[in-house]
């Protein structure tokens, strides 16, 4: 429980909620004994009534009543503020992982995929509301029933009561604790979120690469991949299904055996003329309700183990090392857009480095162009402008500052940065421009479309900026979706602007109409441009050739 106890402080934040849950989860369960037990004593009192007035039908009948509407109202009311609860502390927990995976995904690039991200932000997370609404909250409420049992019995069936606390201790306790070790045993627990997080992977991978997939052929490949996740993931569940249905024929075993117990004993103090009849049917039913409170305790354990595993991986994504690290004593950044690379070097490879004593130097309001072949350090030099990645050796200055003593979120005020899929979310052209600068008003949004030449195209839709644009942009061709994107980074405020590859994917002659406008649209700011494109004179103040980790001039 270690790792899921990493989240107690989030879990702390709606207790009030879970304590309104566990209470109305007393209740229920309480009204569920009470009304089996009642409802035994009631029909074996009236059967065993000599004549029809000498038994009070009434009062009886009336309590069932009232038992079964307390029931139905307190279960209703436990699913509706329990799931409220869990999906607020979700909800939390997504906002929250979030934030600590923004400065590790670079750290944890290497080792964790974009499918393991989905996932873990997803399916894992998730997988925590077991934590109290299937766990906890069953567990201390079959706690709770099974206590007051054992004092009832105390009382009215004394010998029977020791029975019954063994019974109930096995079933609620031990064979629950049986079947955490048996799936902690071998990691089947950890690894059926594994599985689950690869057969993710392998969807997302071939939905990503689904054009790469055809045109090689490669379709039986992608198939036989994904079916042996998919196998996988099935053989663990079954393996772990196949425990839980061992784990819940014992408790039912215990049922039967206590309730068996309990009768022979009741039977003899029956006779004995201890406890009447009727009294000992209503324990007896009163005994086989609360050990369904003990199958449920079964069935939230069967999943809390999984969630054990998904709240380690969560942990383990949250926690590990940073990318980037903030300086422990940071300098105010001056005013200004000038930008200047002194002989960095950066590599992922010490011994292949794709920068070698690279320098650049780029007033502030200069429009650069750097190009180059794939895979020359293009993207590489406007990751570290930015920060998210550290240069090996050599400094990067902005306004005269050295970038790695500011604050990122200075750095990230002052430079905007538009990569080549770059993506149009689901949302309305407002909400995407929003992102931009959440602060921004509708005057400042038609000017960064008109700035990014998509004003015209924005008006003629239905509903203008509040137009929905579907999945992934799909109501847009690929020059509007790079317009769009565009007109987003010209919303920030930032001083310089860093654009990779902006028109990949577009044909020459959207290409150029783009970097056309480009200059006037980011006029007054620096701007850095990485591009493949053969551009134009006249479209940059500067151009520059990345060759072999050095910049040459461009003729």
């Amino acid at each position: 429980m270690s790792a899921i106890l990493f989240f107690r402080p989030l879990f702390l934040a709606e207790r009030g909620r879970f304590a309104a849950t566990l209470l109305l989860a007393l209740v229920a369960l309480g009204a569920g004994v009470a009304l089996l037990g009642l409802s035994g004593w009631f029909l074996t009192g009236a059967s065993l009534a000599t004549a029809a007035l000498s038994f009070n039908l009434f009062a009886p009948s009336a309590a069932v009543r009232g038992l079964s509407f307390l029931r139905i109202a307190a279960r209703y009311g436990e699913k509706l503020v329990g799931h409220d609860a869990t999906l607020r502390v979700l909800g939390t927990i997504r906002a929250w992982l979030f934030h600590r995976l923004m400065p590790r995904v670079g750290a944890l690039r290497p080792g964790l995929r974009r499918g393991d991200l989905v996932s873990r932000l997803t399916a894992d997370v998730d997988a925590l509301d077991t934590a109290f609404l299937l766990a906890v909250g069953p567990l201390l409420g079959s706690l709770l029933v099974g206590a007051a049992m054992v004092l009832a019995l105390a009382i009215l069936l004394p010998d029977a009561a020791l029975v019954y606390a063994a019974g109930w201790t096995a079933a609620t306790l031990l064979v629950p604790a049986l079947f955490v070790r048996a799936s902690h045993r071998g990691g089947a627990a950890a690894a059926s979120v594994e599985a689950a997080a690869m057969l993710r992977v392998a969807c997302l991978d071939t939905i990503d690469g689904h054009a790469d997939i055809v045109a090689f052929g490669a379709r039986p490949w992608a198939e036989a991949r994904f079916t042996e996740e998919a196998r996988w993931l099935g053989a663990l569940r079954k393996s772990q299904g196949r425990r839980a249905a061992r784990a819940g024929a014992a408790i039912q075993a215990l049922a039967g055996a206590t309730l068996l117990g309990t009768l022979v004993l009741g039977l003899r103090a029956h006779g004995a003329g201890e406890i009447e009849g009727p009294l000992m049917v209503g324990l007896l039913l009163a005994i086989l309700a609360s050990f369904e409170a003990s199958a449920a305790v079964m069935r939230s354990v069967a999943r809390l183990a999984e969630a054990e595993a998904a709240a380690r991986r969560l942990r383990e994504a949250a926690t590990g090392p940073e990318a980037v690290i903030e300086p422990a004593d940071p300098t105010a950044l001056p005013p200004g857009g000038a930008v200047a690379f002194e002989s960095v070097r950066f590599g992922h490879r010490a011994d292949r480095p794709v920068l070698r004593n690279l320098d650049l130097c780029v007033p502030a309001g200069a429009q650069v162009a750097i190009r180059g072949a794939s895979g020359a350090g293009k993207s590489t030099l406007l990751h570290l402008l930015l920060r998210l990645a550290e240069p090996q050796a050599g400094r990067i200055r902005l306004a005269g500052a050295d970038i790695a003593a500011v604050r990122l979120a200075d750095l990230h005020a002052r430079v905007a940065l538009l990569e080549q899929n770059a993506p149009v979310f689901l949302d309305t052209v407002r909400g995407n421009l929003l992102v931009g600068r959440a602060d921004a008003g509708e005057a400042e949004l038609w000017d960064a479309l008109d700035r990014a030449r998509l004003g015209d195209t924005v008006r003629a839709m239905p509903r203008g900026l509040d137009t929905e644009l579907g999945e992934g942009g799909r109501t847009l061709s690929a020059g509007q979706a790079r317009r769009l994107g565009l007109a987003r980074v010209l919303l920030s405020r930032a001083a310089v602007l860093a654009l990779d590859e902006p028109t990949s994917g577009l044909d020459r002659e959207a290409e150029l109409a783009f970097l056309r406008d480009l200059r006037s649209a980011c006029a007054g700011r620096t701007v850095l441009l990485v591009t493949h494109a053969e551009t134009e004179p006249g479209f940059f103040d500067r151009q520059y050739r990345l060759v072999d980790g050095r910049l040459l001039p461009d003729q």
